[in-house]
């Protein structure tokens, strides 16, 4: 792919889009930016706070650690995480740096203000309005759609920013994604510029890399990592890829302060994107350069994937992280078009039932099980063995059966996400 085409232009800024650090699951972090956006917008720390968010919010905020509060989770946490110590100017680092002053002072506001958390109406997927007040003043951030998209600032009930004529809720941010295709995106992959990428994917492989391994060393979450090498051993790269992935996720969701390099607005698929793939680049002794052009390939397979499904789904996104590793992965062993997308179908007809309940310790497990798929759809092709179109939601095809994923995802399990919300509500 030549730089001057078009597409090689959109590869590279979605990339450069989706690859960014964070902080703890993103959900309770872009919660804590908007409270800390509407405490500067107020201008004063406020007396009461009040935060609106979607189901989806809810359903990803509810189990999570926040970072640095002393182990608290809950969206009020965040919010008043965000309001004490945030800087919103770091975006989802929002609260990478909290003193111990800061940890007491965000204990205090909760159990001597008053902080309201209500169910938000406007019907978005992913919607979050943090609203600050002091004795005579009002502050409002929104961000909707992912996560560090504020749509409207308003203070006093007067509009400072807004993105959103009137009632549009279409998302205009960010490259189109719609030109994505598995073919198209080797090409790039096998065509980029490396200082182009360099580092953004120098950053994902450090960030990612040091808290899988700091899942595995400490103690946290259901240990899924440790379990998994304890079981059967760290010699078989196979384990230890879904291992170190697995580890990050249950460091990450149980409130670890360390930062990861975020995929599709999650940490925890930028944890399965990258590094079973980082890990195979070890075992098989590839150049630099080769490493960095296998995690292009994993990263915008696992973004085509989730551009169908959308940010926040009762699809797991474990899965789209998971194939788009074994697509890497794949690649990396000198596979062409024809085999990544054997791989990419194999997976997906393997493990695309996985449901999301929320941010949590078990998001761990549903990572390692992901992986194993995007390394068993490999070896299925590798030895001959596949999925044809026409088995269950499987078409001929890479795209349409992505095509498929994104509806099933999208349109098919809107009721599911419903009655998994309830179910964890209590309702």
């Amino acid at each position: 792919m030549e730089r001057t085409d078009l597409r090689y232009s959109a590869y590279l800024n979605i990339l450069r889009e989706e690859l960014m650090p964070a902080m703890g699951c993103t959900e309770p972090i872009a919660i804590a930016y908007a409270a800390a956006a509407a405490k500067k917008i107020l201008g004063e720390t406020p007396q009461r706070v009040e935060i609106e968010a979607s189901d989806n919010i809810i359903k990803n905020v509810k189990s999570v650690v926040v970072p640095n509060t002393g182990n608290l989770k809950g969206i009020e946490a965040a919010a008043i995480a965000g309001i004490i110590a945030g800087d919103a100017n770091k975006a989802l680092e929002v609260i990478s740096k909290v003193s111990d002053n800061q940890r007491k002072a965000i204990k205090e506001f909760l159990d001597s203000k008053e902080v309201t958390v209500k169910a938000s109406k406007s019907g978005l997927i992913f919607d979050i309005v943090v609203k600050a007040f002091s004795e005579d003043s009002c502050a409002a951030v929104q961000i909707s759609h992912y996560h560090t998209n504020i749509v409207r600032i308003t203070k006093n009930d007067e509009t400072v920013h807004n993105t959103l004529p009137c009632d549009d809720v279409s998302p205009s941010h960010k490259t189109d994604r719609s030109i994505m295709n598995v073919e198209d995106i080797l090409d790039f992959a096998e065509s980029v510029d490396i200082a182009e990428v360099k580092d953004v994917l120098q950053r994902q492989i450090e960030y990612n890399m040091a808290i899988a391994n700091e899942g595995i060393i400490g103690k946290w979450g259901a240990n899924v990592g440790s379990v998994l090498l304890d079981t059967w051993g760290s010699d078989d790269i196979k384990v230890r890829a879904k291992a170190l992935a697995a580890a990050g996720s249950d460091a990450r969701m149980s409130g670890c302060e360390l930062p990861v390099v975020i995929v599709s607005g999650s940490g925890n698929q930028g944890l399965a994107t990258s590094v079973p793939v980082i890990e195979y680049a070890k075992e098989l002794k590839v150049e630099q350069e080769t490493l960095y052009r296998a995690l292009v390939v994993s990263n915008l397979v696992t973004i085509h994937q989730k551009t169908g499904i959308g940010r926040l789904s009762a699809y797991c996104g474990a899965v789209s992280a998971g194939v788009g590793a074994g697509a890497g992965i794949t690649w990396i062993c000198g596979g062409g078009f024809k085999e990544v997308a054997h791989t990419i179908v194999n997976a997906l007809a393997i493990v695309s039932g996985i449901v999301c309940d929320g941010a949590k310790p078990s998001c761990a497990g549903k990572i390692a099980s992901a992986v194993e798929a995007g390394i068993l759809g490999y070896h299925m092709y590798k030895n001959g063995q596949q999925f044809y179109g026409g088995d269950g939601i499987i078409q001929k095809g890479v795209e349409n059966t992505i095509k498929n994923i994104g509806r099933l995802g999208s349109v098919g399990m809107k009721e599911t996400d419903k009655e998994i919300i309830k179910m964890m509500l209590g309702k």
